[in-house]
């Protein structure tokens, strides 16, 4: 794990070399030549995509109501797995909640009326990893804030494993309220919600986490289909002081690693003993971890540990990395709050460990990525809904407007603008 100081510009310089390239040219042609051949042939294009990329070999796409009953019979013999789920459930709503948008009316003059109304979207489709991983928390984080935005219909689909789809997956769709779901993944699973094919609907949205290819043609559909982000491989900001606790730090960093041999875990601290001992404490913990192979990568190629001079230092350098994750192992966390401008999931203190945020606290842990947390925001309720404005004059109203409207409309050479306005008031013949 490389140890970087100097300037913050250098210090900067150096991250901004080694950050991972965009998407190959390769990648891209593969995925727009997938969605044409399911815009084309639909249902009979992903049960062949399936079969190709998943070694499954479907005669149905939808998983019937049979078969999630199977699955939640089978999970009900693990009941503290279903109180888990059942209370990172209560934690998500509780949280999520809070972030409704209200609609609003004004009429603070004389015959006008504005206003603006809060719509939910129509049917929003869910992208669940799948295959050989199992990822519940992820059901729940993507469709919690659609059912609390009202969402009429949330479509949920994931890749099928030879055993069909995990049982604890489909227990956490159940839980929180799909629609319907689909075992189809990959590339050619987004483009069927984004086109739709005989048996899946097109959606309104996209929402959740995949691999290049998922992320790829979440890309392409866009326009045509809204999406949450394109999200990149994870990341996790640390910042220490002497007062933080090396093995801790050492734990969350490899909490970030053991995703991806991209994934990159960075530690900011003002203590070169803090430094040393978190390196240390990396190489002893790497031992253990049953997914080293891939965390060790990660630390070696991605993972750095900067140095800084004071701690203005640490919040300019976070502040630009801009982490999906950020860590405040400070004294007196919070009062450092108003430092960070660029985080995607902010948590404080020794003790919320960055896992807390990612199965249970209750904020979303679908994150901005590489950087783009200084423009985008965590998934919420706001992502599932819309806004339409109104607005109601009486003649009397647009009277007292008429000549500023009818001069901007002439300024910009819209005559037909300002005509629609002077009509109003030209004498009946």
């Amino acid at each position: 794990m490389k140890i970087l100081t100097g300037t913050t510009a250098s210090i900067l310089n150096e991250l901004k070399t080694e950050t991972t390239t965009s998407t190959s040219h390769q990648v891209e042609t593969t995925v727009k030549a997938i969605i044409e051949k399911v815009k084309i042939a639909g249902d009979q294009a992903l049960l062949d995509y399936t079969a190709q990329f998943d070694d499954v070999n479907l005669t149905e796409l939808r998983v019937s109501n049979t078969d999630i009953q199977a699955a939640t019979a089978k999970v009900e013999v693990e009941p503290a797995f279903l109180e888990a789920l059942h209370q990172a459930k209560a934690n998500i709503e509780s949280f999520h909640s809070k972030q409704k948008q209200h609609a609003f009316l004004d009429s603070e003059k004389d015959g006008v009326i504005r206003g603006q109304l809060i719509r939910p979207l129509s049917t929003v489709g869910v992208y669940v990893p799948g295959g050989t991983a199992a990822y519940p928390s992820s059901v729940l984080m993507n469709v919690l804030p659609a059912k609390i935005a009202g969402v009429e219909r949330i479509v949920m689909i994931t890749p099928p494993g030879k055993n069909g789809i995990n049982p604890h997956v489909l227990a956490a769709a159940k839980l929180a309220g799909v629609d319907e779901i689909y075992q189809v993944g990959g590339a050619h699973g987004i483009a069927a919600l984004a086109y739709g094919t005989e048996s899946i609907p097109k959606v309104d949205k996209i929402v959740g986490p995949g691999n290049v290819y998922v992320a790829t043609a979440k890309r392409e559909v866009f326009g045509l289909v809204d999406i949450d982000m394109i999200a990149g491989p994870s990341e996790i900001v640390v910042l220490a002081d002497e007062t933080a606790n090396p093995t801790f730090i050492a734990a969350d960093l490899l909490s970030q690693a053991e995703h991806d041999t991209l994934a990159r875990a960075i530690l900011i601290t003002t203590s070169e003993n803090i430094a040393q001992q978190t390196k240390a404490e990396i190489t002893k913990q790497l031992e253990t971890l049953p997914r080293r192979a891939i965390a060790q990568e990660s630390i070696e190629t991605q993972g750095k540990i900067i140095i800084a001079t004071n701690t203005k230092e640490m919040f300019d350098i976070m502040n630009e990395i801009a982490p999906e994750h950020l860590e405040v192992q400070l004294e007196n966390p919070m009062n450092y709050l108003h430092q960070i401008k660029n985080a995607g999931s902010i948590f404080l203190g020794s003790y919320a460990s960055e896992p807390l945020g990612d199965y249970f606290a209750g904020p979303n842990h679908v994150l901005p990525t590489s950087g783009t947390a200084k423009f985008f925001s965590p998934l919420g309720v706001e992502d599932f809904t819309k806004r339409s404005a109104f607005i109601s004059y009486t003649k009397e109203a647009l009277a007292k407007e008429k000549d500023a409207i009818i001069l901007l409309a002439n300024k910009e050479g819209l005559d037909a603008h300002a005509k629609a306005i002077q009509i109003r008031f030209e004498e009946e013949i």
